[in-house]
């Protein structure tokens, strides 16, 4: 599956991941948290990482996040590949994060 991977004080990039949740819960360090951004894409992020102290990452959309982050594409309930518009909008926001 075709993601973004960004994980705290370094550039996001762009990954091929198996679409399992073991994947994705390895990528982010634990359990998993969803924040859907559009019908197409969603951020998932550790759903305890305020909670264990993760380090800050970035504010993407109005929400900050913490610990390592994917944003991924979405079809109905199931992750899918993030779609290539989606990879430069959401590519053109990290660079822009401070």
């Amino acid at each position: 599956m075709k993601i973004i991977y960004k994980a705290p004080g370094l550039p996001a990039e762009i990954r091929d991941v198996p679409n399992t949740l073991e994947a994705l819960q390895g990528l982010v360090g634990g359990y998993i948290e969803t924040v859907t951004v559009a019908t197409d894409a969603a951020i998932i992020c550790n759903e305890e990482g305020r909670l264990i102290g993760l380090e800050p990452n970035c504010t993407l959309l109005g929400v900050h996040f913490v610990g390592p982050i994917v944003v991924a594409g979405v079809a109905g309930e199931e992750f899918t590949d993030l779609p290539e518009d989606g990879i430069q909008l959401f590519m053109a926001m990290f660079k822009t994060d401070h």
